[in-house]
């Protein structure tokens, strides 16, 4: 299943759009731009002073240099260098801040100002990614200022704000060719065999998937739901439903181009094994191998060639579909699902549903038709019931009734059904 921009994170971006003038970009030892409020502009320059030196020391791996950078409070040190130790893990190739001087705050001695942390992956994220938060900054002497913390916990909720596995806690990362896990204590004992099959997924997908993508991901491998549970829109907002999920990450908030897309998966799957886990990771990477098209089209398609791809490698005995699919086709009257409802009730009939809607097309059309069809309802206001009928001649509705009829014939109601 695929994830795209929560509700909060949208308002996110709306809220930012509102704070941004006089921002400038940091990290890069590059030298920052003026701010536009100059009865602040010292401090604001000597925030990003801090923050260019933060960044510098991370990508440096200078232990000392970024412990110089932080308040001397104990419970910041301890945490904030689980995430330097974190970073030392991953191929770091940018890491700067973006900050904004109209967010400036004083309390006490103290400010606070939301910052942008643009993070890229070497290998693995087209782009830098945009995680921002609220920053505050404690004097240090002679104009300096140090970190004294990274985050606002009540600006982070009402923001949408969602961290990633390494700003939580200890993490290990274990790479393979084209696949970076990252992983917990409790986790790692599984990462030989997932990143195997991580792989095996990777060439199965880049076999069968047309179009131009990097051929590698970034795989969160946890112990526990607490990343997973942040995600928004699945099915019944509860993590215990899902095995796996691929979700973007954004280069800048005001624009939705991932730089990425990424996979968690459920603790549950780190043990398993088999073709049903298979399956689920080529669903996943065709989510990861569609990039952007996946956030613009119909849920109903990107969904569908997920699952349409995901069981190519399988004997057709082994292509289960739920029961609930089934019986959904067998009522006479299905519809695609709409974008709004595919994750509410009934969301394993969707699954099922949209996949035979893809397998129809394909076996009357050609397999290439689905990888066209996907591009022209990729692009921003076109009509799906009327793309539809230029190219098949029948609508929406009547695409559903042929997926149904189809379905029921491969499988029927007596047999063949299993949970997918």
């Amino acid at each position: 299943m695929r994830r795209r921009l929560p509700a909060a994170l949208t308002s996110l971006v709306v809220w930012l759009a509102t704070v941004t003038a006089g921002c400038s970009i940091l990290g890069d030892d590059e030298p920052a731009e003026q701010p536009a409020a100059s009865a602040q502009e010292g401090v604001v320059e000597a925030l990003e002073a801090a923050l260019r030196q933060r960044a510098a020391a991370v990508r440096r791996g200078d232990r000392s240099a970024f412990v110089r950078g932080l308040a001397a409070r104990p419970a910041l040190r301890r945490s904030q260098l689980v995430w330097f130790d974190n970073l030392a893990q991953l191929p770091v190739g940018r890491l700067g801040y973006r900050v904004d001087a109209g967010t400036l705050v004083r309390e006490g001695e103290d400010y606070w100002m939301v910052v942008e942390q643009r993070l890229q992956l070497e290998g693995f994220d087209d782009e830098p990614v945009a995680t921002p938060d609220r920053f505050r900054f404690a004097p240090a002497g002679g104009g300096r200022f140090v970190v004294a913390s990274v985050s606002d916990p009540g600006w982070e909720e009402r923001n949408g704000v969602r961290p990633d596995p390494w700003d939580l806690g200890p993490v290990e990362v274990v790479t393979a060719p084209g696949v970076l896990g990252v992983f917990d204590a409790g986790s790692a004992g599984a990462a030989p065999s997932l990143l195997a099959a991580v792989e095996r997924g990777l060439t199965d997908v880049a076999a069968a998937v047309p179009l131009e993508w990097p051929r590698s991901v970034v795989v969160y491998a946890l112990s526990d739901t607490r990343f997973l549970s942040t995600i928004g829109d699945l099915p019944g907002g509860d993590p215990e439903q899902v095995d796996a999920v691929a979700f973007p990450v954004w280069s800048e908030l005001d624009d939705q181009r991932p730089a990425a897309t990424r996979i968690v998966f459920h603790p549950r799957m780190l043990g398993a094994t088999g073709r049903e886990r298979e399956r689920l990771i080529r669903h996943e990477l065709v989510h990861v191998a569609v990039g952007e098209r996946d956030d613009r089209a119909p849920v109903w398609l990107s969904e569908g060639l997920a699952e349409y791809v995901s069981v190519r490698p399988l004997a057709p005995q082994d292509r289960v579909v739920s029961a609930e699919a089934l019986h959904l086709a067998a009522e006479g009257t299905p519809r695609l699902p709409s974008d709004a409802g595919f994750n509410e009730g009934g969301s394993a009939a969707n699954y099922g549903l949209s996949w035979w809607a893809c397998e129809y097309l394909a076996r009357n059309y050609g397999e290439p038709v689905l990888w066209s069809l996907l591009e022209t309802l990729a692009r921003p206001g076109v009509d799906e019931d009327e793309a539809l009928r230029s190219r098949f001649g029948l609508g929406a509705g009547e695409l559903a009734e042929q997926a149904a009829a189809l379905m029921l014939a491969a499988y029927g109601m007596a047999g063949g059904a299993a949970a997918s």
